[in-house]
């Protein structure tokens, strides 16, 4: 091994070595399994705002995304704005599905949504569709751990060294998360967070202002550069709204995103966290975006736009610059795969085999890492197996289309008091099958519809069949004095939600 290759190994390491220590001395035994599947309820806003960008963006960021802003300019925007909306949306949200989740236990989305329609059902389906959702991202996440390793060795390895060494490095970070359940995974990501999205947002700022003038590079752009899909080319007009759209109603679909509400010590907290998670998205995806513009100019980036990230680093700043670009791609992904990995454990354990049958505390928290523990092999066989497969991303494309589905009972349950079980069942049942086959046949978007792309005509049937049947077929009159004995619960004033408990983590 070489001196350069041993700089960015090494530095690597180390890094690794100190999320361990920080895994290490924060350890302590769980004695419930709210403790294990939410942390307690423990965490101040720094820990929520950390914890949920490092929920928000996989390390595949520095990679897909940064090489569809390489290759495809404005269009990457998308991401900034449905980012920026999102987050604003799960301040609004944060009132009621706290107190919900203070007063009912609640530890899960889908335990939040089998809540609001009391029907177990609805929180199996909610939970199958969430779980079901999140395996190719752990896949591809993998994958991408394969391709960090790959150049962080300077591409001696070999892809398939490469990824069995990245599956093994996060496996060992997974006993830690299997372990330690949300409060590890929440106590890290305050630190892999500061390393993904601060350090490298001040790493971005210096190339830009350093190694080329990147407000140039950006002017010199090709005229095609600065056009949205639908302004032109093969994409129909309303694909960008489209993406965009569905980019914020998914946004707190994701499981691993909405269980952050729960972590936190107070309503005040998540409010706050959110708050604080604004700027940091803000800033990270809009340097992210422009520094990607930049790369376009780079005949090597222009030539390979997936791997931008590492061939600015080594031409930049050599070994020692590689090896912080590599750091900031580890950080992410493995925030990504832990909250992925747990909040699956937890809700097969919570919301479907505890569904079913009556457990106690510690038989729930052995079924989650059980769980935990397969849901891990498993993504590793398959992201080694299918490492060659161009068509896996098409099935991340028909998970989003398919995950957005959950907004319907999740909005319309927060926010409609007249929602049905009933309207609830059907309408994601329907919808999440009708994405599945529309993505399927139109893995892009539907020419005929304009350029839409399948999540959305498969939402707008999942909508009407909800209200429809919340409509034809009403609440009975226990039905109805139960939800608003429930919103009732909801709505308490910030002024009387209790202080944060003398041991929150601030």
């Amino acid at each position: 091994m070489g001196q350069e290759t041993t700089i960015v190994v090494g530095m690597n390491v180390l890094f690794f070595a100190l999320i361990i220590f920080i895994l290490y001395r924060s350890y302590q035994k769980e004695h419930t399994f709210t403790e294990y599947a939410v942390g307690g309820r423990s965490f101040g806003p720094w820990y929520i705002a950390m914890s949920y960008v490092n929920s928000w963006f996989p390390g595949t960021m520095f990679i897909s995304f940064l090489g569809l802003g390489v290759a495809a300019g404005v269009v990457g925007l998308y991401v900034l704005s449905y980012s920026l909306i999102g987050v604003t949306t799960m301040y609004y949200m944060a009132t009621r599905a706290w107190n919900w989740g203070q007063a009912f236990n609640l530890r899960t989305q889908p335990d939040m949504l089998g809540l609001r329609f009391g029907s177990p059902t609805v929180k199996v389906l909610a939970s199958v569709i969430g779980v079901v959702s999140l395996f190719p991202w752990v896949i591809l996440s993998m994958q991408s751990l394969g391709v960090l390793f790959d150049f962080m060795t300077y591409q001696q390895l070999g892809t398939t060294a490469s990824l069995i060494l990245g599956v093994g490095v996060i496996v060992v970070r997974q006993y830690w998360t299997v372990r330690m359940g949300m409060r590890g995974l929440v106590i890290t990501d305050l630190f892999q967070g500061f390393v993904a999205y601060i350090v490298c947002s001040v790493m971005i700022v210096v190339l830009m202002s350093v190694f080329f003038d990147g407000l140039t590079a950006i002017r010199s752009l090709n005229e095609s550069m600065w056009r949205l899909p639908g302004d032109g080319g093969t994409y129909g007009i309303w694909y960008f709204s489209a993406i965009t759209f569905t980019g914020i109603v998914g946004s707190l679909c994701w499981p691993t995103s909405y269980q952050r509400i729960y972590t936190a010590s107070s309503v005040r907290n998540v409010k706050l966290g959110t708050l604080l998670a604004m700027p940091i998205i803000g800033v990270f995806a809009t340097l992210l975006l422009f520094v990607s513009f930049s790369m376009a100019t780079l005949p090597d980036v222009a030539a390979s736009p997936q791997n931008g990230w590492f061939i600015t680093a080594i031409d930049a700043g050599g070994p020692w610059l590689l090896g912080l670009a590599c750091m900031i791609v580890f950080a992410a992904a493995m925030g990504w795969i832990d909250g992925c990995i747990q909040v699956s454990g937890t809700q097969l354990s919570n919301d479907i085999i505890g569904n079913f049958k009556e457990l106690s505390d510690k038989q729930l928290t052995a079924i989650a890492k059980a769980s935990m523990v397969g849901f891990l092999v498993l993504g590793a066989v398959v992201a080694y197996v299918a490492y060659d497969e161009p068509k896996l991303v098409n099935l991340a494309i028909i998970s989003y289309q398919g995950v957005v589905q959950l907004a319907v009972p999740l909005f319309g349950g927060l926010f409609w008091r007249r929602g049905t079980r009933e309207g609830a069942i059907v309408g994601m049942i329907v919808g999440f099958v009708l994405a599945l086959i529309l993505t399927a046949i139109y893995p892009d978007n539907i020419p005929g519809l304009g350029g839409l792309t399948a999540g959305m005509p498969a939402l707008a049937v999942n909508l009407l069949l909800f209200l429809g049947l919340s409509v034809l077929r009403p609440q009975s009159a226990e039905e109805r004095a139960r939800v608003d004995e429930l919103f009732l619960k909801g709505e308490r004033s910030l002024r009387k939600v209790p202080a944060a408990p003398s041991g929150a983590l601030q």
